[in-house]
C-alpha cells in the first residue's frame, strides 16, 4: 500500500514540477518528508544550484532528540530555512510542496517560514 501511495506522490511531484521552477530572483523552496526525516532545500533552477538547505540530521536539530517527521519539527525547520536564505539576501521563494497534499506538516512548514520572514 506504501509502494502505491509513494507512487502517487511521485505522478503529482511531476505534474507540479512542469509549473514550477526556481529562478535566481525566486529560487524554488522544495520539501520533502521521509518517515523520520525532513528536508528542505532553496534551489536555483536556472544554474541548478542549492542556495541553502536544512535537513532534520543536522547537529543543530538532531541535539532534540523529539526531533521527528512531525508538525513541530516542520515548524522548527521553516524557520531555520528562513532564516538561511535571508542570510543570503532571498526574500522571495516559489514553494514546491514535493508532491504532498497541502496540509499538516507542509503547511506548518510553509507557515513557519513565511512567518520568520519569506515571501511566496
Amino acid at each position: 500500500m506504501a509502494e502505491k501511495q509513494a507512487n502517487k506522490r511521485q505522478l503529482r511531484h511531476v505534474r507540479l514540477r512542469k509549473k514550477v521552477a526556481g529562478t535566481t530572483e525566486r529560487p524554488r523552496l522544495a520539501v520533502h518528508f521521509s518517515e523520520r526525516h525532513i528536508t528542505a532545500q532553496v534551489i536555483d533552477d536556472t544554474i541548478g544550484k542549492t542556495v541553502a538547505s536544512v535537513h532534520t540530521t543536522e547537529s543543530e536539530l538532531r541535539s532534540d532528540k523529539t526531533t521527528r517527521a512531525n508538525v513541530e519539527t516542520a515548524v522548527k525547520v521553516g524557520k531555520l530555512i528562513a532564516e538561511r536564505v535571508s542570510s543570503k539576501s532571498v526574500k522571495k521563494v516559489v514553494f514546491d510542496r514535493g508532491g504532498f497534499k497541502y496540509h499538516g506538516k507542509v503547511k506548518a512548514l510553509a507557515d513557519a517560514a513565511r512567518e520568520a520572514g519569506l515571501e511566496f
